[in-house]
């Protein structure tokens, strides 16, 4: 009888803060896309100024689909997939690396489709989503071994480096969120914090002699280039985008007034899109923008410190690490705070695929809120 009157009493969580917040990023998104992209859609599809807007919003009504399909499942489920999800999702970096196979864009062969089809999608973005899902089982494994320094190392090395290296290949920045991502959470797992500083010094250290390397190439040239990007071609489009940014002002131009969308700004609706919310909605506009992911990642915290175990934690981390590393290397790159590279700002940027796999991510958190069971304190007489 105590046990059913102390059922009864358990308390059922759901993050509707979170989910209010993801809605308004997604219509906020949607909006600034629109504004950002008309233009150049007239343009280059005769006329059709929201080709940009439409396939971005069957995107993301497909993953909205997706992300309540997923909220609604038990979270635990996915243990059983972890393994699976990485070794799909090594083969599918594998396949876009062969000549023939994998679709090549702006000289980048980073896609995979179906031929005669308009279906194409990124299998390093899948990558992001499979690697959270297989560390989280990895390590919900060996929890009381992750004090261990070696057993760090051995999973960085037997399981970050493949996946890291095959997306390098073509598409470092990419590869560099995947690493970030990974090391978020083996630093969160791990009870001692003082290995990961010896881990970052060997990173920084690998990293220079990546750069110095007779072989660096282009990546010595975009140092160079983020020195002083008025000496070259290349600097174009962040010197374009920073004077956007400075002619924004304090509140901006107005909603559809940018002028650098015209052409200006190359890729403004991908990896550019913050450049022309500040010139459209000022200082303000990028302000609130970067407070509205600063709520996101608050609530995804709360979800994390509350789940009911350590695999939905866990998975609740390396979303938050995400979303996290994303942001601030966009907005970092595109106000030339670090050198020029190519990521997109989750919920705002042009892009299908990251569109589709960001929402089950959204899916997957609120599936771990929808784990978390409150029980009432009960005082000595039996009254709360």
């Amino acid at each position: 009888m105590a046990r059913q009157q102390k059922k009864k009493r358990q308390t059922r969580y759901f993050d509707y803060s979170l989910l209010f917040i993801i809605i308004f990023l997604i219509c906020f998104g949607l909006v600034m896309l629109y504004s950002t992209s008309a233009y150049d859609a007239q343009i280059t599809f005769k006329g059709d100024a929201m080709h940009y807007l439409k396939r971005q919003g069957f995107a993301f009504g497909l993953g909205l689909v997706g992300m309540f399909f997923i909220t609604f499942i038990d979270y635990r489920i996915w243990k059983k997939f972890g393994l699976l999800a990485y070794i799909v999702a090594m083969g599918l970096c594998t396949l876009v690396l062969i000549p023939g196979i994998g679709i090549e864009h702006n000289n980048s062969r980073r896609w995979l489709g179906i031929p005669n089809t308009a279906f194409e999608f990124q299998p390093s973005e899948f990558a992001k989503l499979a690697l959270i899902v297989f560390l989280s089982c990895l390590i919900c494994k060996v929890p009381r071994k992750m004090a261990k320094f070696s057993t760090i190392i051995k999973i960085l090395v037997c399981f970050v480096l493949p996946i890291f290296g095959l997306i390098a290949y073509n598409n470092l920045s990419t590869a560099l969120i995947v690493l970030g991502i990974s090391v978020a959470m083996l630093f969160v797992a791990s009870p001692k914090y003082g290995q990961f500083f010896m881990v970052g010094g060997v990173g920084i250290l690998g990293a220079a002699l990546f750069l110095v390397l007779p072989s660096a190439g282009y990546r010595s040239e975009r140092i160079q280039m983020w020195f002083h990007p008025e000496e070259f071609e290349k600097g174009y489009q962040t010197l374009q985008g920073l004077y956007a940014i400075g002619s924004g002002g304090l509140f901006g131009k107005g909603l559809g007034n940018s002028m650098q969308k015209l052409g200006f700004v190359p890729e403004a609706p991908n990896d550019m899109i913050f450049s022309i919310i500040c010139e459209e909605l000022g200082l303000f506009g990028a302000v609130c923008v970067i407070m509205l992911f600063l709520l996101l990642l608050w609530r995804f915290m709360v979800i994390a410190n509350n789940a009911r175990d350590l695999f939905g934690s866990l998975l609740v981390t390396g979303i938050m690490a995400h979303i996290a590393i994303q942001v601030i290397l966009n907005i970092a790159v595109v106000t030339n705070t670090i050198p020029n590279t190519g990521v997109t700002l989750p919920f705002f940027s042009y892009g299908g695929t990251s569109v589709v796999f960001l929402m089950a991510e959204m899916g997957l958190a609120l599936s771990v809120s929808r784990g978390i069971v409150f029980e009432p304190e009960v005082s000595e007489n039996g009254y709360d």
